[in-house]
């Protein structure tokens, strides 16, 4: 139990810094987007089906990796190992 408590101790700090790297690339790739999007110019009927998808994907594939996979990653290892409960 201690050597859990440790090792998450170590790995919080990690865990947060690679976040916020994600969250800013997230953001910034979503307002080079956004414009292609809106846009109602030349080429844009064309484009806005093209963008739509990458919108979401961008979306989406954040929230999968910052949520979805650590639940399911601790979910894995307390099946495995009942000592890091």
């Amino acid at each position: 139990m201690q050597r859990a408590q440790e090792r998450l101790a170590q790995v919080v700090p990690l865990t947060l810094a690679v976040i916020l790297v994600l969250l800013y690339l997230t953001f910034r790739s979503l307002g080079e987007v956004l414009p292609v999007m809106i846009g109602a110019g030349v080429g844009s009927e064309v484009m806005r089906p093209i963008a739509a998808p990458m919108l979401g994907g961008m979306i989406t594939a954040p929230l999968l990796s910052l949520i979805l996979l650590p639940v399911l990653y601790r979910l894995w290892h307390e099946r495995r190992r009942p000592d890091l409960k």
